[in-house]
């Protein structure tokens, strides 16, 4: 069996109905065979990581940057993860107001420097999320998870 990991910094109601519309879509019943496991970006370890195929990143904009919580992990993370983890997938959703290319790009940098591939559009979303928002975010967990479960 395959493993997802959904990594997420959720300080808000807003990114935890996003966050929760992830999961809905990544646990769909027609998805088989892939085992999704949730950490808040504070308390990943490295082994977490390296334990999952593919991973769904969660963060708000913080200063047109990811959020510290989600920088941690990949700080914890990085080094071990760097050569084992190339090639694997990745989705992401952002919560922000403003600075949301700052906190897109701080991922996608880091991303691209373990070699993860991106899955999908990243979800964007400023302000409160919209039926059409959180359907997005429902779409990228169920992406993610049917790419592993091939």
């Amino acid at each position: 069996m395959t493993r997802l990991l959904i990594v997420h910094h959720t300080p808000s109601p807003f990114l935890q109905e996003m966050f929760e519309a992830v999961l809905a879509g990544a646990t769909d019943p027609e998805i088989t065979g892939v085992e999704v496991v949730r950490r808040a970006a504070l308390t990943v370890s490295p082994v977490d990581m390296l334990e999952a195929d593919g991973y769904v990143l969660g963060t708000p904009a913080n200063l047109g940057y990811m959020s510290g919580a989600l920088k941690h992990a990949f700080d914890v993370c990085y080094y071990p993860c760097l050569d084992s983890t190339r090639g694997r997938p990745y989705g992401l959703y952002v919560h922000g107001n403003q600075g949301t290319e700052g906190a897109e790009r701080s991922v996608e940098t880091v991303t691209t420097g373990l070699g993860w591939v991106k899955s999908a559009a990243p979800v964007v979303v400023a302000a409160k999320p919209s039926k059409d928002d959180l359907e997005r975010c429902w779409e990228l967990g169920a992406t993610v998870a049917a790419q592993l479960a091939q």
